[in-house]
């Protein structure tokens, strides 16, 4: 059975965060350890909200607890998203090393959330730098956005041939797996969205149909998906599996004119999506 370290928020409504991460990957047969870095009513995005951030002790103590039950060599991966201080991220930067002394096999998955085309940064100063400096040279794997890849590598990219060039500047800096979603380049189909996969010096890539939705916890469950499928195969597989998954969610969500993601109702889509897009060698 596969095991996973997932350490993000968490909100009591909706699906952002390990709200949104470990529903899906349990849905596929993986144990899930979730460590939640904040208790929220609900995301952000609704302007109000109410709960608590908690401390980077308590990840420390979460941790601590679990290694203490002798299972860490058990792990094999850990996953995190949207980290709300840098003192947070050390202590996620931590626990994914005492992870991989335990199991030097174990991979850690960090979905670099920094910001987004059209609204650019929106996390607290100091993230996007430790980010940058301290997780991305520990992490194996790292699924950035377009603008999360650009300012990471402070390169511009619109085209492939620059997309792939800044997949290589990133792993050159230490993860060996890079996944770049809500990609867009000059050759993006209208109507459609992009997504890249680079591994091992091969890349693969993808587009699924541009839907009408707006919804927050997407990327943490792509990010999920494609960590669970990767430690059972390629980045082409993972990178099919997990963007075949993601569109028929948002695709029932559009339906249903829903302003969270319907990770429950959809449930299905992550074991037997009802579209499969292939990857590509690029």
């Amino acid at each position: 059975m596969t095991s996973i370290l997932s350490i993000q928020s968490w909100v009591a409504y909706g699906h952002v965060g390990n709200a949104s991460a470990i529903f899906p990957l349990q849905r596929l047969g993986a144990e899930v350890w979730g460590i939640h870095t904040v208790q929220f009513s609900n995301h952000t995005g609704y302007g109000a909200w109410r709960g608590q951030v908690f401390g980077a002790e308590l990840i420390h103590d979460c941790v601590s607890g679990i290694e203490e039950r002798g299972v860490l060599p058990r792990c094999d991966a850990v996953l995190s998203g949207y980290m709300g201080s840098a003192e947070i991220g050390a202590a996620i930067l931590e626990a994914a090393r005492r992870v991989k002394a335990a199991n030097p096999a174990a991979l850690w998955c960090c979905d670099p959330v920094i910001g987004d085309v059209g609204r650019g940064i929106f996390v607290r100063p100091g993230i996007p730098e430790f980010l940058r400096d301290e997780a991305l040279p520990a992490a194996d794997i790292i699924t950035p956005n377009q603008f999360e890849l650009e300012w990471l590598t402070g390169r511009a990219v619109t085209t492939l041939d620059q997309a792939k060039a800044a997949v290589t500047a990133l792993q050159a800096r230490g993860p060996r797996c890079v996944l770049v979603t809500s990609l867009r380049l000059n050759d993006t189909p209208e109507g459609e969205i992009g997504m890249l996969a680079g591994e091992g010096g091969r890349f693969w890539r993808l587009a699924t149909p541009m839907l009408p939705v707006s919804v927050n916890g997407a990327g943490d469950a792509i990010a999920a998906l494609f960590l669970f499928h990767r430690l059972r195969g390629g980045a082409d597989a993972a990178l099919s599996a997990a963007a075949s998954s993601i569109f028929g969610l948002l695709r029932r969500t559009a339906e249903a004119g829903s302003r969270e993601i319907l990770t429950v109702a959809a449930q299905e889509e992550f074991v037997a999506p009802s579209r499969v897009f292939s990857a590509e060698a690029c």
